[in-house]
């Protein structure tokens, strides 16, 4: 298929290169007419010769529709032509000599540059040329328009030369802006697939975890409003205004990002004991936290690192049915290591991403690996660890 858009936009740009050979071949015609009728006037020669002048001038302006396997059929054709019109005219054959077998071999050229076809067209080509020259001439007029034709055949063999290499590397200039707007077309359609996982991941980062910590609370609340306890109730439903009003916060900071492609300079130990501390508040569950780092995080790293954490608590707090929790935070060298461990009921690892409904660690995983780090999940009837590594550049102050 790209074999043959090739040779239709070959041909397509040679087009253009009728006009010159329309005009050269008028002047070929022209010249031997004039040598011709100075000599000798023959009317019916004449005749004929303009009309296989015409049929070989037919065939050299649509010349630009013959394909590989018709060059052989068209090269026959307008060498008999040439031929014929050489005999025709016996006092104005050079020209049709001269004039014309030097541009079919330059079209020869045009179809395919091979050495070997090369070769053979000019030998048929000089084969012509000898013979035409010797069935209507002498030895001495030979001897005389011999090297003007080799002279012409050389000026027509390297302008084609020339010409059809400028088309050969305009072509292939096509070719790379083509692949070029195919990449880009595949760079966009990748990055808007980014961008819908990131819009996702944001979505479920603020308002899936809002609204799942929201809900959370308001059972709690529900529970002990049921059992008269109406104090811890009335505590838990001011916590759930509170953190409705920070999910309605964070959900504004994600639209913000979506529009501004930036994120607001936190400080990144503060948001995370911040976290930490809103997700015991909700659950009640005993949380301990331990964050040893010491090198310097870029932004988006810290986002994603924050993400991961609040996502990892919003699983223990919906599916661990823990009493336990730690968070630990620590870098060594060129690596940071996260582990978040409960001790709950565990689950199957290895329907991580397979539940409808179920794209928290899914989503961790995902963060992970945006940031070139990596996932491990452990989980018994003991409780549950999740390992992020991720590496960090080394910074030298």
């Amino acid at each position: 298929m790209n074999k043959l858009k090739t040779e239709t936009a070959r041909r397509n740009d040679l087009f253009p290169s009728r006009i010159p050979v329309l005009i050269w071949g008028l002047l070929v015609y022209i010249s031997t007419m004039i040598m011709q009728f100075i000599h000798e006037p023959l009317i019916m020669a004449g005749t004929v010769f303009t009309g296989l002048f015409f049929v070989h001038v037919l065939l050299l302006w649509y010349s630009y529709k013959v394909s590989q396997k018709q060059f052989w059929i068209y090269f026959s054709i307008q060498g008999i032509l040439i031929y014929l019109c050489a005999i025709l005219m016996p006092s104005g054959y050079q020209g049709v000599l001269i004039g014309l077998l030097p541009v079919l071999i330059a079209q020869s050229l045009g179809f395919s540059f091979r050495l070997r076809r090369a070769i053979f067209i000019t030998l048929i080509a000089v084969i012509i040329f000898f013979d035409s020259a010797l069935t209507v001439g002498d030895t001495g007029e030979l001897i005389v328009f011999l090297p003007i034709f080799t002279l012409m055949l050389i000026i027509i063999i390297a302008y084609a030369i020339l010409f059809f290499r400028q088309v050969d590397e305009r072509l292939r200039i096509q070719s790379f802006l083509q692949d070029l707007q195919e990449a880009h077309r595949k760079v966009e359609e990748l990055t808007l697939a980014n961008e819908r996982q990131r819009m996702a991941r944001d979505l479920h980062d603020t308002l899936a975890q809002g609204l799942a910590g929201l809900i959370m609370q308001l059972e709690a609340a529900d529970a002990h409003m049921s059992k008269g306890r109406v104090e811890r109730g009335h505590e838990i439903i001011h916590q759930s205004m509170y953190g409705a009003r920070r999910t309605l916060a964070e959900a504004r900071r994600a639209i913000d990002n979506l529009r501004t492609k930036s994120a607001s300079e936190i400080d990144f130990k503060d948001a995370l004991l911040n976290e930490v501390e809103r997700f015991q508040e909700a659950t009640g569950i005993e949380t301990t936290t331990k964050l040893l780092l010491h090198q310097h995080l870029s932004r988006l790293m810290m986002e994603h690192l924050l993400n991961i954490v609040k996502e990892g608590l919003t699983n223990i707090a919906r599916h661990a049915k823990a009493d336990q929790v730690s968070v630990t935070m620590s870098s060594e060298g060129e690596l940071l290591r996260i582990e978040i461990i409960d001790n709950g009921v565990g689950f199957n690892t290895d329907a991580i991403g397979k539940d409808a409904g179920h794209y928290g660690l899914l989503g961790i995983q995902e963060r992970s690996r945006l940031i070139g780090g990596e996932m491990q999940v452990l989980s018994n009837e003991d409780g549950t660890t999740i390992i992020i590594k991720v590496p960090i550049p080394v910074t030298h102050g």
